[in-house]
């Protein structure tokens, strides 16, 4: 997160190279909207981030090209903060699915937890909402509340691909299982704080299932 060190004045020099008619008073009335949340100083004055900066260009952008209405551009902005990220048009989206790895960053902390809504897990992984539902049913897919992460949509194009081999959600309870002996695994070695040891021991685990499956395929 960037420190807050940027006034509102200079804030509005920085957006009216690109938004000429902006406003203290635009300013103070998206941050009255909850759509901006720039830090205060002890004596009460606010101090925004480069962050807080780039959220306000979305905002005026959104309003600018796209005419959208604020209720609209804050449920963008919540998307954004779940992890999406923003479009060139019409609401955020998710990420690309990360690569299959394996390696030790594969791992790791990535800043912002992606987290996504049902709807938004559907679209992202393009696979049935009676799919995610056997997926659920057998444990393949978790959710947090009302959210998903990011690795959901990596196992849903994964169950999906696997299903047009006629193997079906049911089939990969295995897959769940193991996956728990092996980070139960990793516990042991590490405790159950994440560390940079978890993560690599996590990839040389998927390293060495993924040269024990190939080993054991006919050649």
């Amino acid at each position: 997160m960037a420190k807050p060190e940027l006034s509102i004045g200079e804030v509005l020099r920085i957006l009216r190279a690109e938004f000429s008619g902006v406003t203290i008073s635009k300013l103070r009335f998206l941050e009255a909207e909850g759509l901006v949340s720039p830090a205060r100083t002890a004596s009460g004055y606010r101090k925004f981030s480069a962050d807080d900066v780039e959220r306000l260009r979305y905002v005026l952008t959104a309003q600018r090209d796209q005419y959208l209405p604020l209720k609209v551009i804050k449920e963008h902005l919540g998307a954004i903060d779940r992890g999406l990220r923003p479009a060139v048009a019409g609401p955020p989206v998710a990420p690309s699915a990360p690569s299959a790895g394996p390696r030790a960053d594969d791992f790791g902390a990535t800043g912002i937890e992606l987290r996504l809504t049902r709807a938004e897990l559907l679209a992202a992984a393009g696979v049935s909402a009676e799919l995610l539902g056997e997926l659920e049913s057998h444990g393949l897919v978790v959710a947090d509340g009302k959210h998903y992460g990011g690795d959901a949509i990596v196992v849903a194009q994964a169950a999906a691909e696997l299903a047009a081999y006629g193997i079906e959600p049911r089939h990969l309870r295995p897959f769940r299982t193991a996956a728990d002996r092996e980070v139960g695994l990793i516990e042991q070695v590490t405790g159950p704080r994440r560390t940079e040891q978890t993560e690599q021991l996590a990839a040389l685990t998927v390293r060495l299932h993924t040269a024990l499956v190939r080993s054991r395929l006919p050649r």
